[in-house]
């Protein structure tokens, strides 16, 4: 029970909770989701299709976020062919999970408004502006840059809302009992007094007698144990962007042209709020339309009024065409400059066309910029400018160093030269014992590559970070062999003193163990050996071995204790005496209590598990990807 209520915030119901986020989904091309596909699907769900399209999408997003979080990390996990095949895998598993959740909640009738549809749109953080608010332009460009009309967009939200209403359905209907959470605070509070008697290894290693015979009995026996891997003696040209002087000049008037262009850097640039009235389209039917509205705006009509009657724009038009503030970068350029270029509060500006339709801006308010003057700032951006130069810099010198290895295949000192750098050489070393630079997994695959490992030549250039590159080249390979046996004797001889101390020392524990549960220590005190002082440990301890041992121990008889043992992660043997169990004081949990919504939500993760388990039962659910592709 413990081990589940620990689990829990792990199990497939919470990554499946997480996959419901709807906004991640339009950035990762939520067009290509929604459409179908020709070929042959990568699942198939009762009579529901997962195109390969679709899963491709799921998959390119995931491989995203987890990029975004876990970043160089995360490549290196990818670049295992299993876990690259698991992963995939995983994606298409929650695919197929949220299709039977899909298809449930349509079996029981559930829905959701238009209401509902439209205030989670509102919600969405991908859609907010600068201020934290809806923002219609970056919602409209959003949807355009993903080919999505905001029908379609809506007819996914729907989707994603009325599965996510099934799953809290779930999850809200669990709840703990009092006595459960009683019960349960009395398992987690609970401790144990033991005492430790360590058994070193080293102690009956060292006493252990060993053959000439023995060693090699073991040595033929088991000649895997003494294979040297396959080693490279290895040639590399580094360059990093920290060994690379920044020589270049920053002139005065580059360092003001850049303070001009990022004042916003340096404190709050210029923002305008504005109102608009929007006429969809870009033909002379809307541009006349929008003509009109201007003429009856000069004419006194009320721009909060024609905004709620003739704006395209539905969300802005609720408020009378009000939009959120803004600075300069944000908005359509046409827009934009059309709303910096009115003066005072309450002009209007003229018919402005953008890639959205035709507008008609009013300035509301304006907030002026007060950004730090150039004086104060100057030599951080004189050191942003020269850090600029130096990336430049180390970009040009990169390209030299991949066009001479490539144009002089089998040397790498023309390529050195080139950036004025130096070869380095290794001695013999595996892939394994590679360090520094060279241990990044991207340089152990480019060693494996025929032409570097067999023909001798150089490797493309190799990005081991931003603004650090290497070239690799192998000058020598010396084949896996098994070591002869006088290279490996002491190695041997180590190996036997071990196997033979454990046996002496299990032995020994074995002996006292029996000896003490019997109530006699006359082993004990000839052993040499002592237990130390009781100590009282709780499940959550640095002495995991002990509290693995002492948690699974029956609790002792009253002036009786238990005894066992087992072996810690060096190899020391641990006798434990188990001498009282402690309970805590008996508490009254809360229905309200964070362990009662732990409770209620690992057992609901489990009911989701459970029905997604009965759900795949009921329905056919064919798997048509093949294994390499996933």
């Amino acid at each position: 029970m413990m081990e589940r209520l620990r689990e829990g915030v792990n199990s497939i119901a919470v990554k499946i909770i997480l996959g419901l986020i709807i906004f991640s989904f339009v950035f990762a091309g939520v067009g290509g989701y929604l459409a179908g596909g020709t070929v042959v699907p990568a699942a198939t769900v009762g009579d529901q299709e997962i195109s390969r399209n679709q899963f491709e999408q799921a998959y390119q997003n995931e491989r995203a976020q987890m990029q975004a979080q876990a970043g160089d990390f995360f490549s290196t996990l990818l670049s295992d062919p299993n876990y690259l095949a698991q992963f995939r895998r995983n994606v298409l598993d929650r695919m197929v999970n949220q299709a039977l959740l899909d298809q449930e909640a349509k079996d029981l009738g559930l829905r959701v408004s238009d209401a509902q549809i439209k205030q989670s749109i509102r919600e969405m953080p991908a859609f907010r502006g600068a201020t934290g608010l809806f923002d219609n332009d970056l919602y409209l460009a959003a949807l355009r840059r993903n080919g999505l009309s905001p029908d379609q967009f809506a007819e996914y939200v729907r989707q994603d809302l009325i599965r996510e209403q099934f799953v809290n359905a779930l999850i809200s209907s669990e709840f703990a009992l009092e006595g459960e959470l009683e019960s349960l605070y009395k398992l987690e509070g609970q401790t144990r007094m033991v005492r430790t008697l360590t058994l070193p290894l080293a102690d009956f290693a060292d006493k252990a007698e060993i053959t000439e015979e023995q060693k090699q009995d073991y040595y033929e026996q088991n000649p895997s144990q003494f294979v040297r891997p396959e080693q490279f003696k290895i040639a590399y040209v580094e360059l990093s962007g920290e060994g690379i002087a920044d020589v270049a000049d920053v002139t005065e008037e580059e360092a003001q042209a850049y303070y001009e262009a990022n004042k916003a850097n340096y404190g709050t640039a210029e923002q305008r709020k504005v109102s608009h009235i929007m006429i969809q389209g870009d033909d002379d039917a809307a541009k006349e339309k929008a003509e009109a509205v201007l003429v009856e705006l000069n004419g006194g009509a009320d721009f909060a009024e024609l905004a709620k009657t003739r704006s395209d724009d539905t969300f802005s038009a609720e408020q009378g065409g009000e939009l959120d503030w803004f600075d300069k970068g944000v908005m359509d350029p046409a827009f934009e400059e059309a709303a910096f270029a009115l003066a005072s509060k309450g002009d209007v500006s003229e018919v402005v066309q953008s890639e959205f339709g035709f507008h008609i801006i009013k300035l509301d308010d304006v907030k002026p910029s007060d950004a730090k003057p150039f004086a104060e700032v100057r030599d951080e951006i004189m050191a942003q400018l020269k850090q600029n130069h130096a990336v430049e810099k180390f970009y040009a010198l990169s390209n030299e160093l991949a066009e001479k290895a490539f144009e002089m295949p089998d040397n790498l000192e023309d390529a050195a030269e080139s950036v004025n750098a130096k070869v380095e050489r290794t001695e013999f070393v595996s892939l394994s014992e590679l360090q520094g630079t060279l241990a990044n997994p991207l340089v152990a695959q480019a060693i494996q590559q025929p032409e570097v490992r067999e023909d001798g030549l150089n490797s493309d250039i190799i990005e081991i970070a931003p603004e650090h590159v290497v070239v690799v080249r192998v000058d020598e390979v010396r084949p896996e062999t098994v070591l002869p046996f006088a290279e490996v004797e002491t190695q041997v001889t180590d190996l036997l003193k071990r196997q033979e101390g454990e046996k002496a020392a299990d032995a020994l524990a074995n002996t006292l163990v029996a000896e003490l549960s019997e109530g006699n220590d006359a082993g004990l005190n000839a052993s040499g050996y002592a237990f130390g002082e009781v100590a009282e440990l709780a499940r959550v301890s640095p002495e995991r071995e002990t509290v693995e041992l002492a948690f699974t121990m029956a609790t002792p008889v009253e002036g009786k204790a238990e005894y066992g043992f087992t072996r810690t992660f060096s190899g020391d043997v641990l006798v434990v005496a188990l001498d009282a169990v402690k309970e805590p004081a008996t508490e009254e949990i809360s229905l309200q209590s964070q362990m009662a919504e732990r409770v209620a939500r690992t057992t609901a993760n489990i009911d989701l598990e459970s029905v997604i388990a009965q759900l795949k039962e009921s329905t056919e659910v064919t798997y048509t990807l093949e294994a390499a592709e996933q």
